[in-house]
């Protein structure tokens, strides 16, 4: 046994089925597309979704709810984070807090800082919104907190 007569197990590979050659052929005449109809004939090509006929999926499933397409979803980092992460008198940027991989997500989405833990340090923390508490805590340890726009 050498590389020379390797080859597929006996069934394994099949001729490709050559349509519209005559009737001897077992696929002559309609070349198994069926008689008339869209499917038939050239150039027929199904919309997406379609089911052949059939109530397609988001037409069956039911309607709920409501989307609204102007909420604004933020990222969420806590001040117990930001203390743990960054020295007295830092200047935490949302890139900062990025860059300590504190918040996920690109570079569009707007971040917000909540007032879990503790705050002790001095910082100066650059966010798009901040919590009622987070903003007092930040406050009362000596730093600012300063909103950015959207």
């Amino acid at each position: 046994m050498d590389l020379s007569n390797l080859r597929p197990p006996k069934g394994a590979k099949h001729g490709r089925k050559r349509v519209g050659r005559g009737q001897g052929s077992g696929s002559g005449k309609t070349a198994g597309r069926g008689h008339k109809g869209a499917q038939s004939r050239s150039g027929y090509k199904a919309k997406r979704g379609f089911e052949g006929g059939q109530m397609p999926l988001h037409r069956r499933v039911p309607k709920r709810g409501f989307h609204n397409p102007f909420r604004v979803e933020y990222v969420v980092v806590n001040l117990d984070d930001i203390a743990a992460a960054f020295e007295a008198g830092a200047e935490v940027t949302p890139d900062a807090l990025r860059g300590q991989g504190l918040v996920r997500g690109g570079r569009r989405s707007p971040i917000k800082v909540l007032a879990r833990g503790e705050m002790d340090k001095p910082l100066t923390v650059r966010a798009h919104k901040f919590s009622g508490k987070a903003a007092e805590k930040i406050a009362a340890a000596g730093g600012t907190a300063e909103v950015l726009a959207l």
